[in-house]
């Protein structure tokens, strides 16, 4: 079981959908379906139920999705630690942008942000006014 497999876990479980889970992950929806079978096959157990195009927490997913937070959770301190240590900032960095400003205003700013903070990673969604207030509001964005 690696914290990769965890992490889409947790997103499947979370967004109850695998292209959703995968596109907030930055990863292609079959990448997302190979984490999941993969765990499910070393286990030997069903963490989700499969009805169509849908997808649920099965029983035993129930069971496991607050040990799979809590693990990434103590990752997520750890990491933190060596990074106080270090003093390097790290972590990741949404933005939604629309059209226009994603084109010509924010490529200079975004380069000069990496080159100063390279272990921060960055995801830009690009997408029209409300679509990018409705990203910053539920949370797929951290600012807009």
């Amino acid at each position: 079981m690696t914290l990769d497999q965890l992490r889409i876990f947790v997103a499947v479980a979370e967004h109850g959908h695998m292209t959703r889970a995968a596109e907030r992950l930055g990863i292609s929806q079959s990448a997302a379906s190979a984490a999941i079978r993969a765990l499910e096959s070393q286990h030997g157990v069903r963490l989700f139920n499969r009805v169509g195009r849908n997808i649920e927490l099965a029983q035993t997913g129930h069971r496991f999705l607050p040990e799979a937070k809590a693990v990434l959770d103590r990752a997520a301190a750890a990491r933190g630690v060596l990074e106080d240590v270090s003093q390097t900032v790290a972590g990741s960095l949404s933005i939604a942008a629309s059209q226009t400003i994603a084109s010509y205003w924010l490529p200079r700013r975004l380069a000069a942000f990496h080159e100063a903070y390279p272990a921060v990673k960055l995801s830009v969604t690009i997408g029209n006014t409300r679509q990018v207030e409705t990203n910053v509001l539920d949370g797929r964005a951290d600012f807009g």
